[in-house]
Formats: structure tokens, sequence, C-alpha cells
């Protein structure tokens, strides 16, 4: 790995606020709040060529941003991220001058302003992978977006579950997809129509769970239309736009997937996304509160939801829909039904498909849309 040499000496620079601010907040998320390890909640300051380079990690991950800044000496430091990112939020709008002094302590005047701040050696810092010069893939910034949206919340929160505490992204030619999994329910996106360069065959990787969040907000907070995306045997590299977001892989193997995607669901009903979730909502007041399991009930033209618990009573909610298949009951975890409805945005119509009540259940968005499909999967429940 070649790094340049990394700018030593007493750092002083001139800084905006306004793009300070902006960097800090990117970066800020990264940092451990409850570390052991005390140099992990400090921001690494590097300022070389009219650039102040902002580093944070965590170990698993780390996001390395940049701003341009009056560099009158080059050098770096180390700033408690929490504290400095408190205080420049409580600065007025200007320059700001950073100024490394002895003993690590970190000068920082901005107007009638005055404060130093303990930092720590820089050379404490742990060492930060740089992005791979060779093998990057450019990835659609919209399209990545909108499948992590539809699949994050899928992810398994079990931490003896490893390799489901991430999810898959798929990567071909001409596609991609992501898909995540807590062995209870599967969101799967599949996005056509996309040119991938340098692909060939597939490629799979496994992104953690943390590092998916992050990249959500990257993604969300740039002008970039494609960002680009390289791994190593041990390293995940995203680069969004100026900002590069490193994350240690997942080691292990994700489940087949494919074996569980339902085959014949020949049973389906279309509803109104708001309706559903309207009645979903009311009647999972009164579910078991540990299961949050309600009944669907289909028979002529009309879904039936209903819910009962010991404690809390009983509700019961009906649509109209063209219904003509033979009646069927099948039990479901409410908040799951309602984790699926708010990552399509509540709105348009939701097909709702089934095989029998021991089935797994599949739901889509019935959007007409060709390019994405999307579909969520969810394992029955006993009621």
């Amino acid at each position: 790995m070649s790094t340049t040499a990394a700018p030593t000496g007493n750092l002083e620079i001139t800084v905006s606020r306004a793009e300070l601010l902006r960097e800090l907040t990117a970066a800020q998320s990264v940092v451990e709040r409850k570390t052991t390890i005390p140099i992990l909640s400090n921001f690494l300051f590097e300022a070389a060529d009219d650039t102040l380079t902002i580093t944070a990690t965590d170990l698993d991950q780390s996001l390395k941003t940049s701003c341009s800044a009056k560099v009158k000496k080059a050098g770096a430091c180390t700033i408690p991220a929490r504290k400095l990112y408190d205080y420049i939020k409580l600065l007025p709008e200007g320059d700001i001058s950073i100024k490394l002094m002895d003993n690590h302590w970190v000068q920082i005047r901005a107007g009638r302003s005055n404060t130093k701040m303990v930092g720590m050696a820089r050379a404490n810092f742990p060492q930060v992978a740089e992005f791979p010069t060779t093998g990057a893939v450019k990835v659609s910034v919209v399209s990545l977006k909108n499948m992590v949206s539809k699949t994050i919340f899928a992810i398994s929160n079990e931490e003896s579950r490893y390799t489901l505490n991430g999810a898959l992204l798929v990567l071909k030619a001409e596609s991609m997809a992501m898909v995540a999994t807590d062995g209870h329910r599967l969101a799967h996106i599949e996005k056509l129509g996309e040119t991938l360069e340098g692909v060939s065959g597939e490629k799979k990787t496994l992104i953690p769970r943390k590092a998916l969040s992050e990249l959500s907000s990257l993604l969300s907070n740039t002008d970039a239309e494609t960002m680009d995306f390289a791994d190593d045997d041990s390293t995940l590299f995203f680069k969004v736009g100026g900002r590069v977001l490193t994350s240690r892989k997942l080691t292990g193997q994700f489940p087949n997937y494919e074996a569980v995607l339902p085959r014949d669901n020949n049973k389906f009903v279309i509803v109104r996304s708001e309706d559903l979730m309207g009645s979903i909502q009311r009647v999972a007041q009164f579910a078991d509160e540990r299961s949050g399991a309600i009944k669907i009930r289909l028979e002529s033209n009309e879904l039936k939801l209903s819910s009962s618990s010991t404690d809390a009573g009983e509700s019961e909610d009906s649509i109209e829909t063209p219904y003509q298949y033979d009646p069927l009951v099948v039990g479901f975890n409410s908040q799951y039904l309602i984790d699926f409805l708010k990552a399509i945005g509540n709105q348009g119509e939701v097909r709702l498909e089934f095989k029998d009540a021991q089935s797994a259940g599949q739901m889509r968005p019935e959007d007409g849309n060709e390019d994405v499909k999307y579909r969520y999967i969810l394992m029955p429940m006993r009621i």
C-alpha cells in the first residue's frame, strides 16, 4: 500500500466554518461514542497543499474527507471529535484558524473566540487503508441509494448470526441487486439496465449494516451521479464525491437466498398501500406484544386483518378488493409488514402473493416498473 508521506510538523491553517462544519458532520457519525481506545474518539487533521484532510475511524470502518484551507504550515494533529463538532456548531460564520501548540494542544480562534483543546499524538492514530488504484467499479448513486433503503431494515440484529449482519450486493455487467435477510423475512431488489464496466460474471460482496447506513447518508448528501466501489482481501472502499468510506469485510457465506424465493404463490390480492398500512397499524395495537402477530384472512373479494391478545383485547379491519381464489388464513408479524410498506413510501398499490398458510408470503409494489424488481418474502407465523 503506497501512502504519501504524512505531513508532520506544527499544523497552522485557516478554514471557513461552513466548509469545516459540512465535513465534520459527514465524519462524526463514524467516531465511536464510547470507546476504550481514546485516540478513536479523535479526528485526525492533516494539512498540506491548500487542503485539510479529516479522518475518523472506529477500526471497523473509517471515513476520510477534505475541504480547502489556507495552509500556513503543513502538519497534522488529532482533536476530540465530539467536542470539536459541538464547538464549531456554536461559532458564527467566518474563518476559523487552527494551530497545533506544544504538548498536542490545539488552538482554535474565530472572531473574538479563542479556545485551546487537548489533543493526542498524531502517531497514535491508526493507519487507514488507501483507496485501491485499480479495480474500482462505477455504480449509479441513485440506484444504489434506492437499493440500500429497500433492504437495510431486513438485516439481522442478532450479533451471533454475523453473516446476516449485512446485505449482499450482487454486481453483474448489466444489472445490480441487493438482498438482506434475518431468517424471518427477506428483502430482494434488482435493478436492470445498469452498465457496470469492469464486471464480468458476477461479483458478490457482503456489506455490514453499519457501513450501509454510513453509505446511505453519503449517497444522500452528494451531487455526484456515480460513486466508485472497490475492495481488497479485507476491506471495502466506497468513494462518494471527495469522501472515502472504508469498512472491514464481513467474513462467511451469505445463505443461498435463491432457494427460499417463492415459486408458486398463485393466490394474490392487490390493495392500496395506504389502506393496508392504516389497517395493519390499527389492528397491531391489539396484537400480542411479544410476537406482534396479526391474522390475514382472504375470502371472496375481501381482505380481513385481525388480532387479539389477552391483555389488550381484539381488533378487526377489512379492505374490499377483488379476490377469487380459495379462502386462506395466514399469520404474519405486523412490524415486518409495516417495514415493507414504509420502504415503498406507503404509496401506490401493493401485491400480496400466497400459496397456503404454511408457506412464505411475498409482497411487491404494483408499480409497473420493469427495470426495478423489488420483492419482500415473509415467513408465516402460527396463530
